[in-house]
């Protein structure tokens, strides 16, 4: 029997959800890689523009899967309805295998390494403080969904404050950089390739909200409002940290700077702003940490009460209201991966997993409109069939880039989702097993 978890997000819950999963430290660090492959300022905002642009797509595709099956899983449910169980069990066995469980772990590493800005650490204690850090996370979400969205709410507009303070000292106080203008290399098929793939994984992080849809209030209008509202934040965020940096800096100082936000802000305000840029990389990564604890386990809840994972995972704390046991498990694989140091292996075959199932999940907007064409759409995606197909366009695109030019990790990460097939059939088999003899003992 299958057990609700309450609907107790609003929309503001959701929104910083989006925008708090997306805005991690990329804006700050991956600038410098796209001024190295794009010589002029119209390029790089071309890049980004164009990214932002497939990504709202991409969420207006999963604002329709939503707010057709507003349940607890999200991207889960979608592959599960348009696939079949195998795919949705895939999702389930990809993310807390590969993807989410090294995400976290990834987040919190970073996360101890950006405080030792603030105090110098050795590697044990940088370790401990990210053990830590999801101990904590894992703890706040544990105890209740709305305590990890205030927390959520909180860390979103701290950093969004932080952003827009330095964007402002930018345009108030910043002048041209004086760095002669030198005519850039031309722009070429793997150049454009190499700057658009680093502005798509800035923007990554939006289909994480589709997790909680399940505990949503008013479904059918608060996500598409969640994800429409937030990646368009998101983009005009980027752009507007971008046109900072490009106020400041020339585009080939940006391609030197390892540490482009925060030379932008030393150049304005002086050692202050790289302190400044510091902790609002810090609160970024946190948002993005919180967020990921946060929603994640709502998948493997979701899949064990299907049936398709641990019964333990089914369970919602009768107290918190949380599905506790996944978000713990959740907790605990994260810290293996952190102090075996595996997580680093992971995150680099997630990507290709990653990218796989949103290709998969907008492509399930086309097959679900012709297998299931009564079933309710509060929201029909603007642009069909265009818009599902240009996404799918680029995500196949990024999967065969991927196989090109790094074809160890995503072959490594086909693997990992290839194994979960015969562990499938295996759950499968013995399911039926133990369901026939609890048949049988009834008298």
């Amino acid at each position: 029997m299958k057990t609700d978890l309450p609907r107790t997000l609003g929309l503001l819950d959701a929104l910083s959800i989006v925008i708090g999963c997306v805005i991690g430290g990329g804006i700050f660090l991956v600038p410098n890689l796209i001024a190295q492959n794009l010589p002029s300022a119209p390029a790089i905002l071309g890049a980004w523009i164009f990214a932002g642009v497939v990504s709202f797509f991409g969420a207006l595709a999963c604002a329709e899967l939503g707010a057709a099956m507003p349940a607890t899983g999200g991207q889960y449910v979608f592959l599960r309805e348009a696939y079949g169980p195998l795919a949705g069990f895939l999702c389930g066995w990809t993310n807390f295998l590969i993807a989410r469980g090294a995400q976290s772990a990834w987040l919190a590493v970073v996360l101890a390494i950006y405080i030792s800005y603030f105090h110098p650490f050795g590697p044990g204690a940088s370790k401990a403080i990210a053990v830590a850090a999801i101990a904590v996370f894992t703890l706040i979400n544990y105890r209740g969904v709305s305590l990890g969205a205030l927390v959520q709410k909180s860390f979103t507009l701290a950093k969004l404050v932080g952003i827009l303070v330095i964007v402002a000292s930018a345009f108030l106080f910043g002048h041209a950089s004086s760095a002669p203008v030198t005519a850039g290399a031309p722009i070429t098929v793997s150049s454009l390739g190499v700057a658009l793939i680093a502005c798509l994984l800035a923007y990554d992080g939006w289909v994480q909200m589709s997790f909680v849809a399940g505990e949503i209030k008013n479904p059918r209008r608060n996500i598409l409002l969640a994800l429409g509202v937030g990646i368009a934040a998101v983009i005009g965020v980027y752009l507007l940290a971008n046109l900072a940096y490009l106020r400041v800096l020339s585009v080939p100082e940006i391609a030197a700077s390892a540490h482009v936000g925060a030379d932008t802000a030393e150049r304005v305000l002086g050692p202050l702003g790289g302190t400044l840029v510091s902790l609002i990389i810090l609160l970024s990564i946190i948002g993005s940490l919180n967020g990921a604890i946060l929603t994640c386990p709502r998948v493997y809840f979701a899949q064990a009460q299907d049936g398709l994972f641990f019964r333990r995972f089914a369970e919602v704390h009768p107290r918190y209201q949380t599905p506790g046991f996944a978000i713990l498990a959740q907790g605990v694989w994260a810290v293996v991966l952190i102090l075996t140091g595996s997580y680093e292996e992971l995150i680099d075959y997630a990507m290709f997993a990653i990218w796989l199932s949103y290709a998969f999940m907008i492509a399930a907007v086309l097959v679900l409109r012709r297998t299931q064409p009564n079933l309710p759409r509060p929201y029909k995606m603007w642009g069909y069939p265009v818009t599902p197909l240009l996404f799918l366009g680029v995500a196949i695109w990024f999967l065969g880039n991927m196989l090109v030019t790094r074809p160890r990790p995503s072959l490594a990460g086909l693997a990992l989702i290839a194994a979960g097939v015969p562990v499938y059939f295996i759950w499968k088999r013995v399911s039926a097993a133990k369901s026939a003899v609890a048949l049988a003992d009834v008298p």
